[in-house]
């Protein structure tokens, strides 16, 4: 598909949406909380990985809202290629999380690092948005099944952040289905709603925000279980008693 035909796709989405207002700011989620974690990862002085994961979501969300604001080809693939980076950063952390404490596994980075040029290489040339979304289940299966079998396994305490990341992750992913497969109607019946109703069933910003929490509660389970594995004691603290944030004291745990 030409830039142009993604231009033309991308007008048509916003005349399908009713303006993409709602989506764009839907991603403030996945920018503003990631950007505070990345600070506060910094100042627990923690590994420069779970910097990277904080970073990447924001990423994430930058690219996203780039792109509803904007509906270009370009801001797309700002929006896209980003998911498979930080996804690629958050399987790293995950993959590595048994193991001594500012360990490097260059052999996984090398791996991870040819997955993600090889992705944005074939998809600038065959730009099919099957294939990209092919590679981030791919990714995706594999953190999946690595968190399973963590809190199953290993740390079963840590069980209901884990199926509770992967629940609002999926719900997201199931709402943004039933967005794309009956836009039409749910946009005929949203123009007959009152305003603050039709604002609340707009199910493509609910997949942002759903997403953006799935994937947010799945780095403070990597951060959980990495901090766990080096005696650290982490502290679930709630930002203006809401948002949940983990804070690991940097004294280790007798």
């Amino acid at each position: 598909m030409k830039p142009s035909v993604w231009r033309h796709l991308g007008k048509s989405l916003c005349r399908l949406y009713g303006f993409s207002a709602r989506n764009t700011v839907s991603n403030l989620i996945m920018i503003l909380p990631p950007i505070y974690g990345a600070i506060q990862t910094c100042k627990d002085g923690l590994e420069i990985r779970y910097v990277w994961s904080f970073l990447g979501l924001a990423a994430v969300g930058i690219g996203s809202w780039s792109f509803h604001m904007t509906l270009q080809y370009e801001m797309q693939l700002l929006d896209e290629l980003p998911m498979i980076y930080s996804c690629c950063v958050f399987v790293y952390c995950l993959y590595e999380c048994f193991k001594q404490e500012r360990a490097v596994n260059y052999v996984s980075i090398a791996l991870l690092l040819t997955f993600s040029i090889t992705v944005s290489v074939v998809y600038l040339i065959w730009k099919e948005p099957v294939f990209h979304q092919v590679m981030y289940a791919i990714l995706v299966a594999f953190l999946v099944i690595r968190s399973v079998f963590i809190v199953t396994w290993v740390y079963p305490w840590l069980r209901a952040l884990g199926f509770t990341s992967l629940t609002v992750f999926l719900l997201g992913f199931v709402l943004w289905n039933i967005d794309n497969i009956l836009c039409d109607s749910l946009r005929a019946t949203r123009q007959r709603l009152p305003p603050v109703i039709g604002a609340v069933t707009q199910l493509h910003a609910w997949w942002h925000i759903l997403t953006g929490l799935g994937s947010y509660l799945h780095i403070l389970l990597s951060l959980q279980i990495r901090s766990t594995y080096l005696k650290h004691r982490p502290k679930v603290k709630f930002l203006c008693g809401v948002w949940p944030m983990l804070h690991i004291e940097s004294q280790k745990a007798s």
